[in-house]
């Protein structure tokens, strides 16, 4: 069952995903050869994983995934797309899951979380990636995916669909980074630097949606 179901969202991310029309803002400073943010830690909201998923394949990322049966045949899936997976989440295996993370940051590969997932709660920002990027020295990168036209699922996470031949608006927030000496407080800081970051998207992306004149 679960290699059914990974193999099925596979096929429908990628036929929808072909379709989808990719407009992208903010990509300016990881482009820049001297960018300090070539191994960036790409945090989003569990509800774009659609079409996120399908916009950041085969670059090289490596996911935390949680242990339970929809997170299984969801990493089958994004593992066909070119995403590595270490299991763990903030409720179990996640300090494992952290230190393997660090470790293979320090080697150059990039990381991303859902970071309000598995469960919740909605939009609501989770401390890990602010860890890792203490540790690591790599900064943190807010990253969304809008579509004009979805299906919205009747999930915790309101989890979007896109629709078939949708206009998408793809926007990177400007990258933070975390002391290697910051103590809990930064810590707390720096999360919620991260939260304000991925609402102002999400607000972002509202507008534009909303711009009848876009495309």
């Amino acid at each position: 069952m679960i290699r059914l179901a990974g193999g099925c969202f596979y096929i429908l991310i990628g036929i929808i995903g072909k379709t989808l029309r990719f407009d992208v803002e903010g990509l300016d400073y990881l482009l820049d050869p001297d960018s300090k943010c070539k191994f960036p830690i790409v945090c989003m909201w569990h509800d774009r994983i659609f079409s996120g998923t399908y916009y950041m394949r085969n670059r090289g990322l490596v996911v935390m995934s949680s242990i339970s049966f929809d997170a299984e045949y969801t990493a089958r899936c994004i593992q066909r797309l070119g995403f590595g997976v270490i299991k763990g989440s903030s409720t179990r295996g996640g300090t494992r899951a952290l230190v393997e993370m660090i470790r293979l940051m320090k080697s150059g590969v990039p990381m991303a979380f859902t970071i309000d997932g598995p469960r919740g709660p909605r939009y609501q920002a989770k401390a890990g990636p602010a860890l890792l990027a203490k540790k690591t020295g790599n900064p943190m990168l807010a990253f969304m995916v809008e579509t004009k036209r979805h299906w919205t699922m009747k999930s915790w996470d309101k989890f979007q669909i896109p629709r078939p031949f949708s206009a998408a608006k793809v926007f990177f927030a400007e990258p933070i980074f975390v002391s290697p000496d910051a103590d809990e407080n930064e810590l707390e800081q720096k999360r919620i630097e991260l939260q304000h970051a991925l609402d102002d998207l999400v607000e972002k992306g509202k507008a534009w949606a909303e711009n009848k004149h876009s495309y």
